[in-house]
């Protein structure tokens, strides 16, 4: 499969037609979307004037960008100017953005060809993307499992080969899960590292735009053009950062802790099978790794109920804005607060609506210090016990899901089963950490033989270059990773 890095470059050289790239894409968006529904839409029109605007470029010898020609989709909870943006919501339904997002922007500097918009569980709540309000995506390696979730058509459209990139966000594990799914390459980065304005707020202490990639070389590129201190987020960082697509790939010397944690009975056999023989493939390469005994990571098991309960809360203030006045449609009533209540109650759908009075209840008189500020105080904890572990090793190492990809309709009534799939990605979210998702093989045996298994590399804050160093070293050990028979064509073609 052809990378971006590969486009980009044949591209600024003359010796690749950006044109017949986007068309290509376009093609094989139209051929296999139908079976997978990784997209919510696609304006081929606009992706095809833009190829030609690069192709331009390239022909005047201007340098049209490290991403020149490169078709790249974007989760549906990032803005671009003039375009639906749903959220995967029937209450944003007909809304369309008013500006680009900074990533974006950020993008469309470099080069790149915005082809579609990606389905996701509403709001980004959701581990399978089954929660979406306009149609489930399935994973592409089976049509009748899920992809995960929230960035499950972002995922799935790399899996498919429909793009070598596509842009997701990661709250508790919504880049890294799907990827580990659907067999790809996930990264969210540091919190902070990437800007998030444009984004559509679920919780906002959490959450960040990283990239799902075919190649990891292709998430250092595309972390490297969508990084940096943005004025319009103030949560992101000035400090400047070393490029992670030309930091040495290498993990020889590297210390990665390995927690039991990670390890415990709630992660399948066949996961942990493939995983182990990852971990000591980069100890075949060079690396120092050790098994870290149980206590050095005491509070991740409460890393779930924190997250859901830290994020619920966000959720409850950031959503209370869709109210049918500002955005959306408005189901009237004959007063004010019936308009609202059945605007809010047809519209939402029932995960969101979950959280939504989860985090009311938990942010109300009496309830406060008991569920929310404990809920911080166990961030904390989490945080500083992984902080403390980061200062002996460079990397903490695990599987990233739990389990393979899952039937459709699997955890469907039992919310509490999927929001265990976090279980392994909430933790570095929580802690504000750089944290990848990479294919390490397919599960042998069992309930998801032939499915692909992910590992988890996890960082030091601002360490981002580090840590996607380590997972382009670490794909160059394993050779191409496997894709799906069906779909894994190539790229350009």
């Amino acid at each position: 499969m052809m990378s971006a890095a590969t486009i980009a470059g044949r591209v600024r050289a003359g010796e690749l037609d950006p044109v017949s790239v986007t068309r290509g894409a376009l093609k094989r968006l139209e051929e296999r979307d139908p079976n997978i529904h990784a997209y919510l839409d696609a304006d081929a029109d606009a992706a095809l004037e833009r190829a030609e605007q690069v192709a331009e470029d390239a022909a005047r010898g201007d340098d049209p960008g490290r991403l020149a020609g490169v078709p790249i989709s974007l989760k549906d909870n990032i803005a671009v100017k003039g375009r639906a943006l749903t959220a995967g919501s029937r209450i944003l339904q007909d809304y369309h953005a008013p500006y680009h997002s900074t990533v974006v922007r950020r993008l469309l500097a470099e080069g790149a060809v915005l082809l579609g918009r990606t389905n996701l569980d509403e709001f980004a709540m959701g581990s399978s993307t089954e929660n979406s309000a306009y149609a489930a995506t399935t994973n592409p390696w089976d049509e009748r499992r899920v992809p995960g979730g929230s960035s499950g058509g972002s995922a799935a459209a790399v899996a498919a080969g429909i793009v070598p990139v596509a842009l997701g966000s990661d709250t508790g594990g919504s880049i890294r899960q799907p990827a580990a799914l659907c067999g790809v390459t996930g990264f969210k980065p540091t919190y902070g590292s990437v800007s998030r304005h444009g984004l559509v707020a679920f919780g906002s202490s959490l959450e960040q735009i990283g990239p799902l990639a075919a190649h990891a070389e292709d998430a250092a590129l595309v972390y490297d053009v969508i990084a940096g201190h943005d004025p319009l987020d103030p949560t992101t960082t000035p400090a400047e950062r070393p490029s992670a697509y030309k930091t040495s790939a290498s993990v020889e010397g590297l210390r990665v802790a390995v927690p039991e944690e990670l390890l415990d009975e709630t992660v399948e056999p066949r996961v942990l099978e493939r995983v182990a023989a990852a971990i000591d493939l980069l100890g075949d390469a060079g690396a120092i790794t050790k098994v870290v005994p149980k206590g050095r990571l005491a509070h991740v098991r409460l890393a779930v109920p924190a997250y859901y309960l830290i994020s619920a809360c966000e959720a409850s203030s950031n959503l209370a804005r869709y109210d049918g006045m500002r955005f959306g449609p408005r189901l009237e009533q004959d007063d004010l607060l019936g308009t609202y209540q059945r605007t809010r109650g047809s519209l939402f759908g029932t995960e969101v609506k979950r959280r939504i009075l989860l985090g009311t209840f938990a942010l109300s008189a009496g309830h406060h210090d008991a569920w929310y500020r404990k809920a911080l105080e166990v961030r904390r904890l989490i945080a500083d016990e992984f902080r403390a572990l980061l200062q002996e090793f460079d990397l903490i190492a695990g599987p990233t899901s739990p389990s393979g990809a899952f039937p459709l309709g699997e955890k469907e009534d039992e919310p509490w089963a999927m929001y265990q799939c976090d279980a392994l990605t909430a933790p570095a979210c929580l802690a504000g950490l750089p944290s990848i998702s990479l294919p390490c093989g397919l599960a042998k045996k069992g309930p998801y033989k032939g499915f692909p298994v992910g590992l988890q590399l996890m960082g030091r804050a601002h360490e981002d270059h580090r840590v996607l160093a380590a997972a382009r070293a670490f794909e160059a050990l394993r050779g191409e990773p496997e894709r799906c028979a069906l779909y894994g064509n190539e790229v350009a073609s």
